[in-house]
């Protein structure tokens, strides 16, 4: 989408990132709830069997060499990093692209807390895509907290296919 330039402010791109993440999430077949406000550390819940799965959107522009580059720092300025207690998803959007990644939450806060991403959609001769697996990664969203825990334990986070049955 070539309109994505227009935005006056960051967060204008953010909010309209947003709702792609929804529309796009919905149409693999997850519910997917708005919090009122931002107040919350995550953009976006997936109600997945009355428990919530909590997601935040993030985008990026930057090109960084092999990939693009994303951070996972707050938006609001605040210091404090983002924790488990508060995310279990970082949704992000290769705006230029039109390229998710949906990686839990767990891969970027632990056992290293990462603040930043090289994502490679434009494969490359010679580059190291460590998050490759997690495009479009919508079967992720189906797995509960739970899952993501004991997984991340045994390092194996592997989509489902497809969306919510």
């Amino acid at each position: 989408m070539k309109g994505w330039g227009r935005f006056r402010t960051l967060k204008e791109r953010g909010e309209w990132v947003e709702l792609v993440f929804m529309a796009a999430a919905a149409s693999h077949g997850y519910h997917v709830l708005k919090p009122s406000g931002d107040s919350r550390a995550y953009d976006v819940a997936i109600e997945l069997g009355g428990n919530l799965i909590r997601v935040q959107v993030k985008s990026t522009t930057k090109r960084a060499n092999t990939g693009y580059s994303s951070q996972f720092r707050r938006s609001d300025g605040a210091k404090k990093p983002y924790t488990l207690d508060e995310v279990d998803f970082f949704a992000v959007y290769i705006v230029p692209l039109s390229v998710w990644y949906l990686i839990p939450a767990v891969v970027v806060l632990r056992p290293i807390r990462r603040v930043a991403v090289t994502l490679c959609p434009l494969p490359q001769e010679g580059s190291r895509c460590k998050y490759e697996h997690y495009r479009e990664a919508w079967g992720l969203l189906g797995k509960t907290r739970r899952d993501l825990a004991r997984a991340s334990k045994s390092r194996k986070l592997q989509p489902r296919s497809g969306g919510m049955r």
